[in-house]
């Protein structure tokens, strides 16, 4: 890195694009030409521009599109952009979603240089990537994986429903085998007919129906990661044929006259409590203590304060990116508002809500009512007898406060409120917060 300003130049004309790099070099930047807006978006990966010069129309995508998807990783760096076919309603759209300017061809380059010139700064490094999270929880559950990585040994993942198993054997899988497949199956959504098929794939002529050779998902997972999520729900005739699987690294397709070698990593998740089931003769222990070699436990959301502005942020970016919406902001309200939560649908309700909120908001900030419009409005005071109700809203209101000030740690809450953190969470459950 030169410790230059870099400025980011999309634009695939061949003279133009060439041209603005050379001068924005001579006056003291270092400029990165991307033609296309795949080549655009991978540069703005790898380092953050101080600002960026873009055509509207490329030859893979429109500017727009690169804007948008531009957003997450570089909100604040100043977007100029540049077409040949002047449209007012355009304009204003890329103005009010963030553009710098907006600016008609043939470029007067010295003003463009100059207003370039006047608001490149180099940005700050980018904000620490906290990998699955930022509290303590999750920074042990993220060392487990990475120590999990180095070796090809089963790995059960365990938590309640939507806590983010699968996004952790992702993690896994691609700090392992990241070039390679990852296949997934849920075995509590395939019918127990169909499970053995489906997995281990099945001959020509197996089954009525089977009208050709199939490969099962055990195949198709290759030397990559095979995922098998709400293990617990495997009908007890295919766990026997399960735990070939693990010990021997081998299957045989149904109808097969030959085993097939099994070469993928094996990852298991389940919301269940698997020893229980062992106990009550509903999960062979041999499999339980085969497929549990690295066992990691995913803390549920409500224990994982300090992770939820930082994953609702990102939660926001990505489907804002994806719907082409936005960009839209979480209020401090907001933020508040989701500390206060008890999040039973975990990680998997936060991306509801956030998802909805971004989908129907009128506005680009995003508060309290567009999160939760699930909730019932208090009702207004009517005399002495609401005074309860008045003291209920104003210690809501205090430690939404406390919870917004301390990032969501409600250890850090209570002590800012000068309460234990047992006396938090009790005031916390008869407020219904």
């Amino acid at each position: 890195m030169s410790g230059r300003p870099m400025i980011l130049v999309v634009e695939d004309d061949p003279v133009l694009g060439p041209a603005l790099a050379q001068r924005l070099r001579l006056e003291g930047f270092e400029p990165q030409l991307a033609t296309t807006g795949a080549a655009a978006l991978a540069a703005v990966a790898r380092r953050r521009p101080a600002a960026i010069i873009s055509d509207i129309r490329l030859p893979d995508m429109s500017g727009e599109t690169v804007h948008r998807r531009m957003l997450a990783e570089a909100a604040a760096a100043p977007i100029f952009f540049m077409t040949a076919f002047a449209d007012v309603a355009q304009a204003v759209r890329l103005v009010k979603a963030g553009a710098r300017d907006y600016l008609t061809k043939p470029v007067d380059v010295d003003a463009l240089v100059a207003e370039v010139a006047a608001v490149a700064v180099e940005p700050p490094p980018p904000v620490e990537d906290f990998g699955l999270g930022r509290s303590e929880a999750m920074r042990a559950v993220e060392a487990m994986l990475r120590k999990a990585a180095r070796a090809d040994l089963p790995v059960l993942l365990t938590g309640e429903t939507g806590v983010g198993k699968e996004v952790a054997a992702n993690f896994l899988h691609n700090l392992a085998a990241a070039d390679r497949p990852f296949v997934a199956v849920n075995c509590a959504a395939i019918p127990p007919d169909l499970m053995e098929s489906t997995l281990f794939g099945h001959e020509r002529g197996a089954f009525t129906g089977a009208g050709g050779r199939q490969a099962g998902l055990a195949a198709e997972a290759g030397d990559g990661t095979l995922f098998l999520d709400e293990i617990a729900e495997l009908p007890d005739p295919l766990q026997a044929k399960l735990l070939r699987l693990v010990e021997e690294r081998r299957f045989r397709p149904v109808g097969a006259a030959r085993e097939t070698e099994f070469h993928a990593r094996l990852v298991f998740a389940t919301h269940a409590d698997l020893r229980r089931r062992v106990e009550e003769g509903r999960f062979r222990e041999d499999l339980f203590y085969r497929i549990a070699v690295i066992e990691i436990a995913i803390p549920p959301l409500r224990g994982r304060g300090e992770d939820l502005a930082h994953l609702a942020r990102r939660l926001l970016a990505a489907v804002d990116a994806r719907l082409g919406l936005g960009p839209h902001r979480l209020t401090d309200a907001a933020i508040a508002a989701l500390s206060t939560h008890a999040w039973p649908g975990n990680v998997r309700e936060l991306r509801n809500r956030i998802e909805r909120a971004a989908a129907l908001a009128e506005a680009a900030e995003l508060g309290p009512d567009d999160l939760f419009p699930d909730r019932t409005a208090p009702a207004a005071a009517t005399g002495p007898a609401d005074l309860r109700s008045a003291v209920d809203d104003a210690s809501r209101a205090r430690i939404a406060d406390a919870l917004r000030q301390a990032g969501g740690n409600r250890s850090e809450a209570a002590r800012l409120l000068g309460i234990s953190r047992t006396t938090l969470w009790k005031r916390m459950q008869d407020l219904g917060l």
